[in-house]
């Protein structure tokens, strides 16, 4: 493996314009690139480029129950083999220093991650609603709807199933208007008793050995969402109709409705103890017909029936196949990302992009999970990025340049294979839409199997599937494989090992006790 870089090595930027790294967004993905950066690379040179006025991404805006600045364009230059960032400064009192400036760095990380640019729903009439309207990442935590006639629009994944509960216990009437039907299993929320938190919290391989079965139980989700025939898919069906038996016992008209008539997985499953018992409460009607238009007092359906309301709520989701919207990226010779992806958004293993050198995406295109935590997915693809930057900044400080890319070849042989594995999976289910697709069918979205996959893909940079260039390029050409490793939260061992183990530790415990109370006794 390389040496660590010097901290001193890679600081003064005096003006803020140069950095060897610039970094679109500050939410979980750009935090933790910012950490990798720092962690693996001791590079402290790198600027964070965020639109909103604190960090936390889609977990920030998401704030259901300010802007610093956007990134307009970026553009790679050739010659002087840098990224040319053009930036808006959007905050009134920043904005009065300067309104837009153009940052140069040698990589350009995109992580705005797919759930940040709200999507409106095209209903006519929308705007001339003379009531509130918000969208559900858009939320205005002054306005009381207490008392109010609520309607929400949209179901497309967990919100809707948050916001119901919140929203029905203190409006006046909330009508929930549902396209499509959720898969909807119990969270099982329970308390964590004191005995367990001290079990937890003193014994570490009982803590680490729970973690480890969590994890265990999320991978094998993935055949619940993937497999439509598999006996876990079965039983999420079985627990989807009992808790609608079972909560909406005085709706039964309502049980047709809310089952899917697609394979579990093909959109997200609601985790949820809630949301049924909410829809049972005699102020909450489902209302499944298709909306015609929205006037200024109310929403019309088909049939000509009309409802008045004080307050829309869209819960409608996000632009998520539009991957880097708004921003315009320019790469080699001036090719735009949108011709790139005149077929739909696609990845070299969901980080970097033909034609776009020195550059990467966090979260980016097949990268999306339907079954486990997608951060254990950023950090794997952060820790690939970061060995990636890490030779372009060893180059720099050797006063060379070097530009990484993937290979057309290695970009169409790994999505293809990667297409084929999705089009076996409940994510191509036909019989209905979801943000994991685009119009024409390509799913863009999810990863084609379990985190554990992904991660030992993510292990090394083969760089022979990468294109190099620049004066430190015979470097990178001797070298055939860059080994990174993973972070193994699965299980490795049995029971028996894990009893041992707290054995051990318990009786080294004790002991330290009772020779430090025999110490006592002897003073």
């Amino acid at each position: 493996m390389p040496t660590k870089l010097r901290v001193d090595a890679c600081i003064g930027n005096q003006d803020y314009t140069d950095a060897v790294v610039v970094i679109v967004g500050a939410g979980i993905s750009g935090m933790c690139m910012a950490i990798d950066l720092i962690k693996r690379n001791q590079c402290h040179n790198f600027v964070i480029l965020e639109k909103s006025s604190g960090v936390g991404g889609t977990w920030r805006d998401n704030k259901y129950p300010g802007c610093s600045c956007d990134v307009e364009e970026a553009k790679w230059d050739d010659q002087e083999m840098k990224w040319h960032v053009s930036v808006k400064v959007s905050r009134d009192k920043d904005s009065q220093f300067t309104s837009s400036y153009v940052l140069d760095s040698d990589f350009l990380i995109s992580a705005v991650g797919q759930l940040n640019i709200p999507q409106a729903p095209d209903i006519p009439g929308l705007q001339d609603f003379r009531g509130k309207v918000m969208h559900s990442a858009r939320w205005d935590c002054t306005y009381d709807f207490s008392g109010k006639r609520v309607a929400i629009i949209g179901n497309s994944g967990a919100t809707s199933a948050q916001v119901v509960p919140e929203v029905a216990q203190v409006a006046s009437h909330l009508t929930v208007f549902q396209r499509t039907p959720n898969w909807v299993i119990p969270r099982h929320d329970t308390r964590i008793s004191a005995f367990q938190q001290a079990l937890l919290t003193y014994i570490p391989p009982l803590r680490m050995r729970k973690r480890a079965l969590n994890m265990d139980f999320r991978e094998s989700f993935y055949a619940a969402v993937s497999d439509s025939a598999s006996g876990f898919a079965e039983q999420i069906r079985h627990w989807c109709s009992q808790g609608m038996q079972a909560h909406l016992s005085n709706k039964p008209q309502l049980w047709a409705k809310l089952t899917p008539d697609y394979a579990p997985g093909y959109k997200r499953v609601i985790i949820a103890d809630d949301y049924y018992p909410a829809l049972a409460r005699e102020n909450v009607d489902l209302e499944t017909r298709r909306i015609s238009r929205i006037t200024n007092t109310g929403i019309e359906v088909e049939e000509g029936v009309l409802q008045e309301y004080d307050f829309i709520i869209l819960a409608t989701g996000f632009k998520t196949v539009e991957f880097l919207y708004p921003i315009r990226i320019h790469g080699s010779q001036g090719r735009p990302l949108s011709e790139i992806w005149r077929e739909g958004p696609s990845a070299f293993k969901g980080v970097t992009v033909e034609d776009l050198p020195n550059f990467g995406m966090v979260y980016g295109p097949n990268t999306s999970l339907g079954h486990n935590s997608i951060i254990l997915m950023i950090e794997a693809q952060s820790r690939y990025l970061s060995a990636l930057v890490g030779e372009v900044l060893r180059a720099r400080l050797q006063g060379k340049t070097l530009v990484i890319k993937p290979k057309p070849s290695a970009s169409a042989e790994y999505n293809h294979k990667l297409q084929e594995m999705l089009t076996r999976t409940s994510f191509a289910d036909s019989r209905c839409r979801s943000w994991y697709k685009t119009e024409q069918g390509k799913i863009t979205s999810n990863w084609s199997g379990t985190v554990v996959d992904y991660q030992r893909q993510m292990s090394q940079v083969s760089w022979t599937d990468y294109e190099v260039d620049g004066t430190a390029k015979d470097a990178i050409k001797s070298r055939k494989v860059t080994h990174l490793g993973r972070v193994r939260e699965e299980s490795s061992g049995s029971y028996t090992s894990l009893l041992l183990t707290s054995a051990c530790v318990l009786a080294v415990m004790g002991g330290l006790l009772l020779r430090g109370s025999s110490l006592l006794r002897a003073h």
